[in-house]
This record gives structure tokens, sequence and C-alpha cells, in this order.
């Protein structure tokens, strides 16, 4: 797995972020930030929920205490992908080239990455690393010049804009998934209360965020764990070697079975050949008995 193929593997995901992160951009300058603040940001933290958050609590002047522990939460998930993924890693990975890797490790990289059949590379995954991250700093740069000269009510636009991409993340797992529809209502009701009921409205939101953010996990754990199962949902390999998938409730025969099947049937064809072969020649030579008789 070659540094080009993380490089085109790496394209759709650098597309993805050059629209975020030129809302990210556009967001920091229209709270006073100025165009050099967001970007150098982007660079040295490379998380796009985590720089929201964090533009929002610097902005509301909030405390390095409270911004740490923030992001903290936020960024917690990244741990356990990083384990997932050392799995995944070819065995030849230095120390060092796992740090690297570490830092560039976001969602979509992620499962870019663990999608690959084979060990995960070095130069693969930074082929995918630096596409993706040209377009979140690309953006972010975009984001904070255009900020400078857009008139004032195109900045408000998008800021409506930053919360309607949220939405449309989180909508439509909603739609299927019992689980995560409990865990957004459970968030959203616990924003609600430290926004409306008189002496919670009085936490920070930076703090506010925190304990969303663990009440509604802990309420996904608990209501609805997930139980190791024997069963595998994914596509598997044959015997043979070739995928077979079911994703339909149809079922799929192995490759194998239907090799055997059709070998039988040639087998049997054959025997009843010889069958029909021999036959014909003790016919003809019980004629020939006959006619010398």
């Amino acid at each position: 797995m070659r540094f080009r193929h993380g490089c085109r593997d790496g394209i759709p995901i650098m597309l993805g972020y050059l629209t975020v992160s030129f809302t990210f951009g556009v967001s920091c300058v229209a709270k006073g930030f100025t165009w050099w603040m967001p970007l150098l940001c982007s660079v040295t933290n490379y998380t796009g929920t985590g720089q929201f958050a964090g533009m929002e609590l610097i902005a509301a002047a909030g405390s390095v205490i409270e911004l740490i522990a923030t992001m903290l939460v936020i960024n917690a998930r990244y741990a356990l992908m990083g384990v997932s993924l050392s799995q995944k890693l070819d065995k030849k990975t230095h120390v060092w080239q796992r740090l690297i890797i570490a830092f560039g490790l976001t969602d979509e990289n992620y499962a870019v990455s663990m999608r690959q059949s084979k060990d995960v590379t070095f130069e693969y995954f930074l082929g995918v690393s630096l596409t993706a991250y040209a377009g979140w700093i690309g953006g972010t740069l975009l984001g904070a010049l255009a900020g400078n000269v857009l008139p004032e009510s195109l900045l408000s636009a998008f800021g409506i804009a930053l919360y309607a991409m949220f939405i449309a993340i989180v909508i439509p797992p909603c739609r299927t998934s019992k689980a995560v529809l409990t865990v957004v209502l459970t968030a959203v009701t616990t924003s609600c209360l430290f926004y409306y009921v008189p002496g919670l409205n009085n936490v920070s939101s930076g703090w506010s965020i925190i304990i969303c953010g663990i009440l509604s996990s802990a309420v996904g754990a608990v209501f609805f764990p997930i139980h190791p199962s024997a069963e595998q949902t994914a596509d598997q390999k044959n015997t043979d070697g070739v995928v077979v998938g079911n994703q339909t409730g149809a079922t799929v025969k192995p490759v194998s079975d239907d090799l055997a099947t059709h070998s039988g049937q040639s087998a049997e064809k054959s025997e009843k050949a010889e069958t029909g072969e021999e036959k014909s020649a003790s016919d003809t030579a019980d004629d020939g008995e006959g006619g010398e008789l």
C-alpha cells in the first residue's frame, strides 16, 4: 500500500473537510478572531468538533481548565480509535511513525484505513492524512480570509449553516437507530435544562457540554450495551477465497458447494455415457453372434 494510494483515497475526505473548515474559519472571524488564529488552531489541533467547541469557549472567555476538560471529553474517542488502528498497522511501523499517525487520526481517516484488506502501512496512512489535512487547513484559510470581506448578513448565515450541518449528521442515524435517538434526546433534554432552569443556567457552556456528553453516553451504555455476537453480518470469505455476502436476507451458497455440485453432475453424466457405450457394445456383440449362428 503506497503513498499515492493513500492520497487517492484521501481526496473525498479532503473535499468534505473543505466545506466544514471553511465554515469554521468564517465563524471564527465573525466572533472577533483575526484570520491567523483559526488557521493556527487548525494546524496544531486538527479536530473538527473540538475546534468548534474550543472557539465557543474562548469567545465566551471560558477558563483554561474548562477548555482542557472539554477537549478531553470530546476527543476521548480518538484513544479508542488509536488502539483499534494499532492492530491494523503494519508490524514494521516504528514508534515515531505511530506518533505521526496518532496526530493525523480522524474519524474519516480511521474509517478509510480500517476498510483496507491488507495491513495499513505508514506510507498509505500518511497519504490519506496529508491529503485530508491539506483540505482542512486550506478550507480554514479560505474561510478566515473570506470572513474579512463577506457582509454581516452572509456571516450570520454561515453560523446557521454550522448548526444545520450537525443536524444533517445526527438526523439520519436517529431515524434508523433507537439507541442513537435515545442518546441524542438525552443530550438535547439535558442541554435545555442547563439553558432554561434557574440555577443550572449559571453553569458555563463548557461544563454543560461536558455534563451533557457524559450523561448521554452513560444512558446509551446502560440501556443499549453492545454485546459480542458470534454471527458476522459483514461479508465473509469462503474456502475458495471468493467473497460472498448476504445483505438481502437470501441464502448464499458457497462457491465450493456449487463446484462440488457441478462436479457430481458431470461425473454422473460421464458414468451414464460409459454405461450407454458398454450397453451399445454388448448389443453389437450379441447381434454379431446371432448372425454367425
